[in-house]
């Protein structure tokens, strides 16, 4: 079974860039489909990114396409979520997820890390 553990977030101005982490642990990796979402408070958990247990597809959310890059080293044990242009409306906890299915519905995820909070200030 599979554990994840965020990092990487932070406060960064408007414009700035920031670089996600996510590591997992367990020997069953490389089989699991990995997600990014985001929750903002008051708001409901959205997706953010996703990629295929080998890297081969990818797919972003409408809002953060062209800035956004979701990628993956199997031989680390990580996700990475780069994140450039960054806008006041990214600020929200960032979440990996882990799961059998590659899907942007949170529901399809099996398990998720602890988040990491993102901030950008104007």
């Amino acid at each position: 079974q599979v554990q994840l553990v965020e990092s990487g977030g932070g406060l960064v101005q408007a414009g700035g860039s920031l670089r996600l982490s996510c590591a997992a642990s367990g020997r069953t990796f490389t089989t699991y489909n990995m997600g990014w979402f985001r929750q903002a408070p008051g708001k409901e958990r959205e997706f953010v990114a996703a990629i295929s247990w080998n890297g081969a597809i990818t797919n972003y959310a409408d809002s953060v396409k062209g800035r956004f890059t979701i990628s993956r080293s199997n031989g680390k044990n990580t996700v990475y979520l780069q994140m450039n242009s960054l806008k006041p409306e990214d600020t929200a906890v960032y979440y990996c997820a882990a799961g059998s299915v590659y899907s942007t519905q949170p529901s399809h995820y099996d398990k998720w890390g602890q988040g990491t909070q993102v901030t950008v200030s104007s």
